[in-house]
């Protein structure tokens, strides 16, 4: 994801649309890739285009430095690649439902920051079931702080600072579970709970974090 530049292509799934089930549903998981993160790539693509000079910044380039991207196409960057940007982390972090959870430096971790593992879990269902509107809950390990912490941004704002590492998200725009659970949010989170990617998590935690200017 970090070396991909302009044109930014769609990321396949990495499972098939049910492989989720019963917690997150085939037609909910075809719909939320294939039409809404497709379009966010290609209206991504139609902002850069005429914008040569851009084309070899990465996507985290890109949305760090938006105060040198054109004004007439830095709202378009901004939200198309922050939802491009997300939505590629949300796939990755997210999988089949397996009898797993965290163990060793990543449980450690989780212990130190929130108390411990239940602590952790209370305190992300309620970011992400609490959060107003649209947008994005994460759990992030900041380097400067030595710390775990969890994040609600709102939109399609984005984790980019340099010192911090995403190693879990959770979308909570509509389009994410309104066909499954129309305005129960709080029952999609807890159905994240289950497919929620702690291998590739415990991966990204013991992965320095990639600076780029």
């Amino acid at each position: 994801m970090t070396t991909q530049t302009y044109p930014f292509s769609l990321p396949p799934l990495p499972f098939a649309p049910d492989a989720l089930e019963p917690h997150f549903d085939a037609r909910t998981m075809s719909i939320h890739h294939d039409e809404h993160h497709r379009v966010y790539v290609e209206r991504l693509n139609a902002a850069l285009k005429d914008h040569p000079g851009l084309h070899g910044r990465t996507i985290e380039n890109l949305l760090r430095n938006l105060n040198r991207i054109p004004p007439d196409i830095r709202p378009a960057v901004r939200n198309n690649g922050g939802g491009h940007l997300n939505h590629s982390l949300f796939w990755s972090l997210i999988g089949p439902p397996v009898k797993t959870a965290p163990a060793g430096p990543l449980l450690d971790a989780l212990t130190a920051s929130f108390g411990s593992l239940e602590s952790f879990r209370v305190k992300f269902r309620e970011a992400a079931a609490g959060h107003f509107a649209s947008g994005w809950v994460f759990l992030v390990a900041d380097a400067r702080k030595n710390a775990l912490e969890v994040l609600a941004l709102p939109d399609h704002h984005c984790v980019l600072a340099t010192h911090q590492t995403v190693l879990l998200v959770c979308d909570v725009w509509e389009h994410a579970y309104y066909l499954k659970h129309q305005q129960k949010r709080a029952d999609y989170v807890d159905c994240w709970w289950q497919v929620a990617n702690w291998q590739e998590a415990s991966r990204r935690f013991g992965r320095p974090v990639e600076a780029e200017a």
